[in-house]
């Protein structure tokens, strides 16, 4: 008997509910999940009520941002290393 179902963290951040689905009926129907999945669809696939596999869309990250991608966003005022008047008491 299998014990109860684990709570994917990443299915509570991303607000993605999972369907279980059986290995073999999702060999029968891969096309038809590909299609739903396409649409934001999750799947956990089982093999006899053990959750295997999921099958979820990708997730297209930025990835790393390019050196000097905020040129020109950032800026900063000529006296932003000045003493600041209000922190001579804590010296």
């Amino acid at each position: 008997m299998a014990g109860p179902a684990r709570v994917n963290q990443y299915d509570k951040l991303v607000g993605m509910d999972s369907e279980d689905i059986g290995a073999f009926e999702a060999k029968t129907r891969l096309s038809e999940l590909l299609d739903n999945v396409s649409r934001g669809r999750v799947y956990r696939i089982t093999k006899r009520g053990t959750p295997i596999a999921e099958l979820r869309p990708i997730t297209t990250g930025l990835g790393r941002p390019s050196f000097g991608a905020d040129r020109g966003r950032v800026i900063m005022a000529a006296d932003f290393d000045a003493p600041v008047q209000d922190m001579k008491s804590y010296r």
